[in-house]
């Protein structure tokens, strides 16, 4: 079961939050984390962000994706309204930076994101959202708007026992390099984007 192993106060560009590690184990040195705005009030209705690790995008600014600036617009949209961030230790869809890597070289070679991902014997998206919804109810938060374009992300909070009031769109435009991902993450996965 998971647990808050730790937390404390973190100011950044976008304000003051609150952050909790979770995980099963102490030891545990990748565990979630739980970023939250400090004007955020769990007994009303939170907004939250499902946000799995993209360390190409988020650190190291890459263009084969939207990760990074959508991480930068949920934490300001969090810092303006109010709100957390489950940051999932989930990386390339939850396959990991190494297959990640071999799956962007395959990319260089004409495969999409989807097959490259399925030659290499992995799943398309191996993700799994149920440990977000257990932090939520581990913080006693019953009632969300959840900002996302994932269909999969929506899903993950039937029968929860958490009531989803809206989704609120969160789209970042395209750049010359990722517009085919994202034209992928719209035809494949179904993810709700307008600007694409």
């Amino acid at each position: 079961m998971l647990t808050i192993q730790a937390q404390s106060n973190i100011p950044t560009d976008f304000g003051m939050f609150t952050v909790y590690a979770f995980s099963e184990y102490e030891e545990d040195w990748n565990p979630h984390l739980v970023w939250v705005a400090e004007n955020t009030d769990f007994s009303k209705t939170v907004n939250v962000r499902f946000h799995s690790e993209c360390i190409t995008g988020e650190i190291f600014h890459s263009k084969k994706c939207e990760c990074g600036q959508q991480l930068d617009a949920a934490m300001k949209y969090m810092s303006e309204n109010g709100g957390m961030i489950i940051y999932l230790r989930q990386e390339g869809r939850n396959i990991g930076i190494i297959n990640k890597l071999r799956a962007y070289a395959l990319q260089e070679k004409g495969f999409d994101t989807v097959e490259a991902n399925l030659k290499l014997g992995l799943p398309a998206d191996g993700r799994n959202f149920d440990v977000a919804v257990e932090m939520l109810k581990l913080l006693n938060v019953k009632e969300i708007n959840l900002l996302t374009n994932n269909p999969d992300k929506l899903k993950s909070l039937e029968n929860s026992g958490i009531i989803l009031h809206h989704r609120v769109p969160l789209e970042i435009e395209s750049n010359d390099v990722n517009e085919s991902y994202l034209s992928k993450k719209k035809d494949y996965f179904g993810h709700l984007l307008e600007k694409v």
